[in-house]
Order: C-alpha cells, then sequence, then structure tokens
C-alpha cells in the first residue's frame, strides 16, 4: 500500500524544524572546539563519530523491524551508502570549522542544491537549461570570493584555504548522502528504518578512526560532553532526520534550497556568539553563493511544473 502524502504544511512545518536544528550545529561545534581547547582532524572525528552514535542509539527501536521482508531488502543498500557519504560529510565539514570561519564553512557546504544538480546531468541525463547554468555560475564565483575572503579572516580560522576545500567535499559528500536517501525511501524503507540503518553506518565508519589517530573518547570537560549530546540529539536525530523525511515527499533540490538558510543562522549566531566577522568579502561572497543556488535550485522546480 503507497503511503498518503502529507498536507504541504506538514511538510514545510517538518523542513522549518529540521533547518532549525540544524542551524546551531556549527556554534556547538565550535564551542567544543574552544572549551576543550583540542583542533584538527582527530577531534573532529571524535565530535563526528558521537553525534552519530547517540543518533544511531536513539533510532535503535527500529531494528525491530530488520527482519520484515520487503522494503529493507530493497532500500538497505542505499540507507548503507548514503551512511558512508555521511561519515565522509561530517568528517570534512566539522573538521573544516577549526580552519576557517563560520560563514565561509557553511556557506560552501551548502552549496550541495548546484552539485546535486551536476549529477542529475552526468547520471540521469537531464541536462541543465540555461537559467541553472546560470545559477551554478553564479554560485561558483562566490566560493571563489570566499575562498578569497577567508584568507584574511581572524580568529579561529587557523588555515582558510584548507577549511573551504573541505567544506566544499562536506557539500558533495552530503549531496550523495541526500540522493541515496530518497532512493531508500522510494524502495518503501520508512524514515526510521533509512535513520538507524545510515547513522549506525556512518558511525561505524567513522568511531575507530579517532582512535588510530591518537586522539582519545575520554578526558575531556563535562561541558564538552554536553555539546556532544546536544549535537547528537538536535542537529542530527531531529534536523538531518527531518530533512530526509521530507525528500521523500518532495524534490531533494527543493529541500536542499531551504537548507540555504543554515549559514545566515549560523552566521549571525557566530558574530553573536564569538563576536566573529569573516569579513565583508566574505559576506559578500556568501550572499553570491545563496542567489546562485536560489536560481539553480528554482530551476529544476520549474522543469519539474512543466512536466506534471
Amino acid at each position: 500500500m503507497t503511503p498518503t502524502a502529507p498536507p504541504a504544511w506538514k511538510v514545510g512545518l517538518i523542513v522549518t524544524i529540521g533547518i532549525l536544528a540544524v542551524s546551531a550545529s556549527a556554534i556547538f561545534i565550535r564551542l567544543a572546539f574552544q572549551i576543550s581547547g583540542e583542533t584538527g582532524f582527530g577531534f573532529s572525528l571524535v565530535l563526528s563519530a558521537s553525534r552519530l552514535t547517540i543518533a544511531a542509539l536513539l533510532f535503535a527501536p527500529a531494528w525491530r523491524n530488520v527482519g520484515i521482508p520487503g522494503a529493507w531488502k530493497r532500500g538497505w543498500r542505499f540507507s548503507v551508502g548514503a551512511g558512508i557519504f555521511l561519515a565522509l560529510h561530517f568528517a570534512c565539514w566539522i573538521t573544516s570549522l577549526s580552519y576557517t570561519s563560520i560563514a565561509a564553512s557553511t556557506a560552501l557546504v551548502t552549496t550541495n542544491p548546484v552539485w546535486m544538480a551536476l549529477l542529475s546531468w552526468l547520471w540521469f541525463k537531464e541536462k541543465p537549461g540555461r537559467q541553472l547554468t546560470l545559477g551554478i555560475a553564479i554560485a561558483l564565483l562566490g566560493s571563489l570570493l570566499v575562498g578569497l575572503g577567508g584568507a584574511g579572516t581572524s580568529g579561529a580560522a587557523l588555515n582558510p584555504a584548507l577549511g573551504n576545500v573541505l567544506a566544499l567535499v562536506g557539500s558533495w559528500a552530503v549531496t550523495l548522502y541526500f540522493l541515496l536517501g530518497r532512493e531508500a525511501q522510494r524502495c518503501g524503507l520508512d524514515i526510521s528504518g533509512h535513520a538507524v540503518l545510515t547513522y549506525t553506518t556512518a558511525a561505524l565508519v567513522l568511531l575507530p578512526l579517532p582512535l588510530l589517530l591518537g586522539s582519545k573518547y575520554t578526558g575531556y570537560p563535562p561541558l564538552v560532553y554536553l555539546c556532544i549530546a546536544l549535537i547528537g540529539l538536535f542537529p542530527q536525530a531531529i534536523g538531518h532526520t527531518s530533512l530526509n523525511w521530507a525528500v521523500r515527499w518532495v524534490s531533494p533540490t527543493l529541500v536542499t534550497l531551504t537548507i540555504l538558510a543554515e549559514p545566515v543562522g549560523s552566521s549571525i549566531l557566530g558574530l553573536l556568539i564569538f563576536r566573529e566577522d569573516p569579513g565583508a568579502i566574505v559576506w559578500i561572497g556568501a550572499a553570491i553563493i545563496l542567489g546562485g543556488v536560489a536560481i539553480a535550485a528554482l530551476s529544476q522546480r520549474s522543469l519539474k511544473q512543466a512536466g506534471e
């Protein structure tokens, strides 16, 4: 039996809740870095693996349905693949926050609607139209400005060029994460089943890596573990799961378009909490990225409506 599509207001409400939840992610992560006094890849992996482990445990009851044939048998491969790319996304993006500004990192990591459109062209032979091409060009120009402007950022930005590259890789990975998540749910896997498979896979991929790099999971101040718990509960379990639920009912490109509210909220919070002003060039570049990605995503919406 095919599930009935939810009303538009419900989709909008859940997406809004998801965006509000993920917007706090960069702030909690930066707080964890500052409280712990740690920087670099090892501690970033501790945060990534821990948030995913918490989310996987929250959805653990869904494992009761693993033996049910049908949707699980058809969709589990897509969910596991999504988990691998989610692990890559967090490893790269969380590390980027220790090298570049919140504004630069979140603006670059949310360019995924552009990459989603490009993947649709390469994989599904959906050639981009003129409006989509224009949006991609504008967004890439904004990315260039962010990269150039980040070189002058003060404060926690230790290596803006490296941080910006890591944020872009994180964007490519999360694009594949959303696409595979859509396919898993199209196979009939419900959101709790997809979430527990994806988060568990991502956690298992990341959990050993901090230890191999000489980092540890214990010995940090209590406030660090509070930050980790908040990241696992709000941005991950609530935020990501809400957005993954939404891609079943609306275009993934449109869902990723709504994620463009994240860098705005994160950057404002970064300015208020950390007094972190990345500079005029980064702000201008971020605005150009948002405009370009909006044009690209809206062109996909127009194509969808034209085909209906």
